[in-house]
C-alpha cells in the first residue's frame, strides 16, 4: 500500500476516476454526429482507466471508510466533477436551483458521516 494517508489516496483516486467516467458518459454529447457504435467504443476505452483507479480507491479506502461512506464520497465527487465539466466542457450554465440541489445532496451526505450513537 502506498505511503500516502488513506483518505488522501482514496479521495485522490476517486477524483481521478470520476474525471475519466464523466468524459466516458458525457463527453460524446459534443459529438452528436459521431456514430453511436463509435461513441460506445470510445466511451468504453475511456472508462477502462476509470476502473483501474476506482477499484484500488475502494479497496484501500475500505476499512478507513465504510462502504456507505465510500459511496457517499463517490457521489459528492461525481456531482462536483460533473458541475465543473458541465460548465467548462459542455458550456452549460449552472443555475441557482442546481447549486441548491447539490447543497441539499451534500447536506444528506454529511448525515452519513455524523456518528449517531
Amino acid at each position: 500500500m502506498p505511503a500516502l494517508p488513506v483518505p488522501v489516496l482514496t479521495i485522490g483516486l476517486l477524483i481521478a476516476s470520476n474525471v475519466f467516467m464523466t468524459f466516458a458518459w458525457y463527453g460524446h454529447l459534443r459529438y452528436k454526429g459521431a456514430a453511436l457504435f463509435t461513441v460506445i467504443l470510445v466511451s468504453w476505452l475511456i472508462a477502462l482507466p476509470e476502473y483501474a483507479l476506482q477499484v484500488p480507491a475502494n479497496r484501500w479506502g475500505h476499512g478507513r471508510f465504510s462502504a456507505a461512506e465510500l459511496k457517499t464520497i463517490q457521489e459528492v465527487i461525481t456531482l462536483s466533477v460533473f458541475a465543473v465539466f458541465s460548465v467548462l466542457y459542455l458550456k452549460e450554465p449552472l443555475g441557482w436551483n442546481h447549486l441548491l440541489g447539490f447543497g441539499f445532496i451534500a447536506l444528506g451526505a454529511a448525515l452519513i458521516f455524523k456518528p449517531w450513537s
